[in-house]
């Protein structure tokens, strides 16, 4: 083209350069790994491609990473036919489209990481990195079904004599896992790459790999929260396959920092990950003493009603009855009759119509989840076989948050068990999505409130509302393509396909479908208003935190609040789709103008 269409090339490009600098990019800051530029510029996808085609264009459109087997056939091609091609036009816009999402391109690397006697990493701009970059990715995207194969044909890629292999290998794959709002894959696909690619190059993948590990710990400090959540997984889980060597020793510095400081967060948050693949003892004597402050407790419950003093405690007679009866096999009926013995604490301010008994709750959650403390599957037992015990006393929203409170307070050293009993009772309904959100922002969890574990109880929360919302609304869909068709074949006076098949009773009814339409109707609005209590707490304990800042004259962004606001943020990006649906009521309600724009910028991107 720029041989033999300069005039028509020039017009094309500037074009594109208008319409470039014509777009809004509020989106580009929620969707960037780093807060700062430094050392590396991010860029958005097609802004930082733009500035390559214009460096490209600068170097008279010489490139070198191409092949171009063409040129050995110069002279036949030239006195070749010549065909005219049709005008390409282009459709217009179509609501059921669906656009590629904007994404800000993943920079870890430039020329003075790699080593000084090798091959020389492409510059951000020069359009040999965009090629190189883009042939890895979709290496991956063909192969991410098999690890193995996915880590050959990576490690013999064609031109790996003209660069520094390993780096391109990594960056790509970081940016991969670290791609906002969610990984192409699943985590757990990039953390299994890396291992086999460090089993195929032993010489050299490992040293990269550690190099690129400690250049994200010194910059981690303005990195994305999402991404600072994927670090945590993936080095965690990488240490379970390499028997947990590292050399802590470097990193004793950073225990002196505050302990929101970002750098000894990560370090206790990836030794309690660590601690789930493997066990405590284990975890204790793989790092220095010095780190000591940073060792989780031991995973043990904490059992108040046989602890020191219990026995001033109201209930421990009633609990102690509770543990034997249930170890001889006492069945539902019998535990709700020794429960009836204890008091309501709350008949004093609501008299006998109190609608839940908390000290019943609590005797009869801590006791169970007590017993079956031993595994996960003794645990999932107890509630199967003490289903309907739960449904009695939980029923509403503040007899949840008791439920929810026991069970933290006797499993608060095990993050883990806080996370799998909650999302089971979320599964099987005893808990409400809308409870464990009021529980997450009380103010008894403020202290645990910037840990990993607790928004990983509030994302999945959030994931089961979607996915029952969504099943919902494809079993509607069904129904009502099924009932279309079978008033078609009626008014054709044709045969249904129901009687060929002998599936007439899977036919929906009129009466069946606005039923489903009901349920649906209801779901959304339990997803809205989980939604409405999020950000309302969100919006609270930010204003809150600000307000008291502003009055205390202190500097509002300290560490507390980067990593609410970067919790905030994550929440929209995780479920955008889901968040989108309501964001004019949100709009309405909550994220108004007269809100403080720290904020309000965060909805707006």
């Amino acid at each position: 083209l720029y041989e033999k269409r300069e005039a028509e090339l020039d017009m094309l490009l500037t074009t594109i350069g208008v319409l470039l600098n014509k777009r809004s990019k509020k989106h580009v800051p929620a969707l960037r790994v780093w807060t700062i530029d430094v050392p590396h510029t991010q860029e958005e996808y097609l802004d930082c491609l733009w500035e390559q085609i214009r460096k490209l264009r600068q170097d008279n459109w010489q490139e070198k990473h191409i092949p171009r087997p063409y040129l050995a056939f110069d002279s036949v091609l030239c006195e070749a036919l010549q065909h005219s091609l049709p005008t390409l036009l282009i459709p217009p816009h179509d609501d059921s489209y669906v656009y590629p999402k904007p994404t800000v391109i993943f920079r870890m690397f430039d020329y003075t990481d790699c080593p000084e006697r090798g091959p020389v990493l492409p510059g951000a701009h020069s359009i040999e990195r965009f090629l190189i970059e883009e042939h890895l990715h979709q290496i991956i995207e063909n192969y991410h079904a098999e690890r193995k194969e996915c880590a050959t044909h990576l490690i013999e890629f064609p031109y790996k004599s003209n660069i520094p292999l390993e780096y391109c290998i990594v960056e790509v794959i970081f940016a991969e896992l670290f791609n906002l709002p969610q990984p192409r894959y699943l985590e757990l696909f990039y953390g299994s790459l890396f291992i086999e690619l460090s089993k195929l190059q032993t010489s050299s993948m490992p040293q990269v790999l550690a190099q690129a590990t400690e250049i994200l710990f010194l910059r981690i400090e303005t990195m994305n929260t999402a991404c600072f959540d994927r670090f945590v997984s993936w080095f965690g889980y990488h240490l379970s396959n390499f028997q947990y060597r590292w050399s802590w020793e470097d990193w004793e510095e950073c225990l002196k920092l505050d302990h929101e400081h970002p750098r000894p967060k990560f370090i206790k948050e990836v030794l309690l990950k660590t601690m789930r693949l493997s066990y405590h003892q284990r975890i204790r004597d793989i790092v220095p003493r010095s780190y000591e402050c940073v060792l989780p407790p031991r995973p043990d419950p904490f059992y108040k009603y046989t602890a020191e003093g219990s026995s001033s405690l109201p209930g421990t007679q009633v609990a102690q009855q509770l543990m034997a009866a249930i170890k001889n096999r006492c069945s539902p009926e019998d535990l709700l009759a020794i429960l009836k013995e204890l008091p309501n604490p709350l008949e004093d301010d609501e008299g006998p119509e109190a609608r839940y008994n908390p000290l019943k709750i609590d005797v009869f959650v801590q006791t169970l989840f007590f017993l079956g403390s031993k595994s996960f599957s003794h645990s999932f037992a107890a509630i199967g076989k003490f289903n309907q015990v739960f449904k009695l006393l939980a029923d509403g929203e503040e007899a949840q948050l008791c439920i929810l409170r026991s069970i933290y307070e006797l499993w608060r050293n095990h993050q883990q068990m806080v996370c799998v009993l909650i999302d089971k009772m979320l599964k099987i309904q005893l808990l409400e999505c809308s409870a464990v959100a009021n529980w997450i922002f009380s103010k008894e969890m403020s202290h645990d409130f910037t840990k990993l574990y607790i928004w990983e109880i509030l994302h999945l929360t959030i994931n089961k509302m979607s996915k029952y919302v969504n099943r919902l609304s494809r079993e509607l869909s069904e129904a009502r393509e099924k009932l279309a068709r079978s008033g078609a074949g009626s008014s054709s006076g044709d045969e249904s396909d129901d009687s060929l098949t002998g599936r007439g009773d899977d036919k929906p009814t009129e009466e069946m479908v606005e039923r489903m339409e009901e349920r649906l109707e209801t779901a959304q609005g339990d997803q809205k208003n989980l939604f409405l209590i999020i950000f309302q707490r969100f919006i609270m304990i930010l204003s809150e935190h600000l307000v008291r800042c502003d009055t205390d004259n202190k500097e509002f962004d300290n560490y507390w609040y980067r990593w609410t606001i970067g919790r905030l943020q994550h929440v929209f990006l995780a479920h955008h789709e889901q968040v989108q649906k309501y964001s004019s009521t949100l709009e309405t309600l909550l994220f108004t103008q007269d809100l403080d724009p720290h904020i309000l910028d965060v909805f707006h991107q």
